[in-house]
This record gives C-alpha cells, structure tokens and sequence, in this order.
C-alpha cells in the first residue's frame, strides 16, 4: 500500500511542518528495461532484450510481497507529479534524496552493470530530477569495474543534483577495502557522500549464519552488514583517508551503534599497532563522520531514554530525517518519532543535512 500523508493531520507532520525539511531517503520505482533503453547505446539497447534482463527486481521487495507494494513495482513512487502531490507538497518539504535501489549490484558482467548504472543514473535525471528542483540523486555506480564507477562519478561532479554515492550494505566485499579506494577518492573531491542502504546481491548468504525465511528477520539482521561495513571503513583507513566525506546510513536504525562504537574503541587500545593510520579512538571517528537517516527508528518513546542512547552514541547531530517514503514504517504519525525532542527537529529536519551533503543547495 502507498503510505499518504492527509494534509488535514497535522498530528502527521508533527514538528516538521514549515522548517523546509529535506527527505534523506525516498523511493523512486526501480526502472524496467523499457525505461533504461532511451539511454543506453545501440549495442545494449539489442543486448538487454537478447538476454532477457527485464525489470532489476532482486534487491527491492521480494516479488512474493507483491499484494503489499505500493504503485510502482518494486514498492516505490511511480511519478514525480505523484511524490509531490503525496508527500512534497503536504509536508513543506523543500527537498528530497532519492535512492534508486535495485539489483544492477548482482550483475557478475562488470560491463554491463556499467551500462546499467549509467543508465539508469539518466534516467534518475531526466525523468525524475529535470521535473520537480526538489528532487535530489544518489548515483548509482558499478563496483565491479571501478575505473568505470570513477569515471561515472567525475562525469556527475557538476551536476549539483547528485549528492550522494550509493551502496549496499551486503554486496561483493567490504567497502573499506583498497579495491574501492579510487571510488571514495573520486566522490571525496567531487564532494559527494557516500551512503550505504539495505541490499545484497545475494550471491552468499547475507547473514554470517546463513540465509534467512523472513521478512522480519532480514530487517533485524541487516545491522550485520551495516556493522561490518562500519568496522571495515573504519579499520581499513577509509575515514581517516577521506576525512571530509559523510558515511550515511540509509534505514540502518542507530541502536546498534553504540556497542560496535564501544567495542572497537576498548579494543583499539591495545590493538591499535596494527591500524597505526587511526590515531584517534573509533568512537571520535565515527561520530565525526557517521551520519543516520531518521527512519525506521528504532529506540523507545520514553524521551529520557532516547537522549540517553542518543548521547551514548555521539549526539543529535548524527541524526537525518527521513521517510523511506513510500514504504510503510507503521503510522504516518511517526514521521516524527515519539521518544525524540521536537526542539530538535530544525536541526534533524534541515542544519545536519546540509553539513551532511556539500552539494546539497536549497
């Protein structure tokens, strides 16, 4: 089902209402092959048919949820004269992120996951971006052929639009590793972030353990990939190389943090020789450089309790409102969550996200 704010509930919007909010994570549909063959060359516009590649469906809602989507087919907004009337306009906002997220991660041919990417990142602009000047993008690149990912994200660097670079949690290797460095490199100098969102290429088992049965275990679980991702760029140099670029954790909740953040920091100390790149303690790094998207939000209504956790893991200054618009994160009246100040909504709602994205002009 598409989750709608009614414009009349002011209950809805709760603090949010006339800040000039910016949405960090918004759901776009992913786009079928139909859509992606206006750009793409000749070669791949008879290459995708030939193969039979159709709609990248393997990272969004499993199809056998396909009752509970909302209009587009994956679960996200179909157009963007339908985002605004259902979630622009009624919340004020004054921008939004969007976050293409579909299987072009789980395609093994690095040249075609090319392709795909570039694609689709045209797509993003001129179907979605060149129609509403709230609209913002996250850039899709291939990690399977980094020269290629550079080469997408020096051809973007002045296209002001894009804000982020995109990454899932539970791909092909851990971010922090050198393979990936030239990619962070190029989006540091553009001034990109770099934001990681629930996925996998399920080529392996996306938990250390194995695979999973249900929806609601993978939800639980996807803190592993986003742990693990957090140790590697941390451990790996990533942060400390690359001190000016944001890591946002897309959906990733933030209960989580507070023991890796705890843990790393007591073993960094007698461990340390072996990083001597990290010169300050983890937890310094991290809230330095470690961003949250507010939604789903998963600390108590019990406000003491959520500025307790809150402060634990760094401060509110690590927050970033979301919506994860359109999928369903329970009622619209969450949108702002009942355990959170609302004294901190101009910050949460706009200032962080600023700070948070360079490019990022509204």
């Amino acid at each position: 089902m598409l989750t709608e704010l009614d414009p009349k509930t002011e209950t809805a919007a709760g603090p949010l209402k006339g800040l000039g909010a910016i949405d960090c994570d918004v759901h776009p549909r992913s786009p079928e092959q139909a859509d992606l063959m206006p750009f793409m060359d000749s070669y791949w516009r008879d290459m995708l048919p030939y193969r039979d590649i159709g709609h990248m469906e393997l990272t969004s809602y499993p199809f056998a949820t396909k009752p509970f989507r909302a209009e587009g087919a994956d679960g996200g907004v179909a157009t963007p004269a339908r985002l605004a009337e259902a979630h622009l306009d009624p919340l004020g906002l004054s921008a939004a992120v969007l976050n293409v997220v579909n299987g072009v991660q789980a395609l093994f041919d690095p040249y075609m996951q090319t392709a795909m990417c570039q694609a689709t990142n045209r797509w993003l602009a001129a179907e979605w971006l060149d129609h509403d000047p709230r609209l913002r993008g996250s850039l899709l690149v291939p990690f399977r052929h980094v020269e290629e990912a550079v080469a997408e994200i020096r051809r973007y660097a002045d296209d002001k639009r894009f804000v982020q670079v995109l990454a899932i949690c539970m791909g092909d290797g851990l971010l922090g590793q050198r393979d990936y460095w030239p990619i962070w490199r190029a989006a540091s100098e553009a001034g990109f972030a770099l934001s990681i969102h629930p996925g996998s290429n399920y080529r392996h088992a996306p938990t250390q353990a194995g695979f999973l049965s249900y929806l609601v275990e993978e939800q639980v679980t996807w803190t592993q990939g986003f742990a693990s991702q957090t140790a590697s760029l941390l451990s790996e140099g990533v942060l400390t190389e690359f001190p000016d670029m944001k890591v946002v954790m897309a959906e990733s909740g933030i209960s989580w943090l507070f023991g890796l953040s705890w843990r790393m920091a007591k073993d960094w100390r007698g461990s340390r020789v072996e990083v001597p790149w990290l010169k300050e303690s983890p937890e310094v790094v991290l809230q330095r450089q470690l961003r949250f998207t507010l939604h789903p939000f998963d600390l108590p209504d019990d406000p003491e309790e959520v500025a307790a956790v809150i402060d634990c893991v760094g401060g509110s200054d690590m927050l970033l409102f979301s919506s994860d618009f359109p999928h369903d994160q329970g009622p619209r009246a969450a949108l702002w969550p009942a355990g959170l100040a609302p004294d901190l909504a101009p910050a949460i709602c706009r200032d962080n996200i600023l700070a948070t994205y360079p490019r990022l002009e509204v």
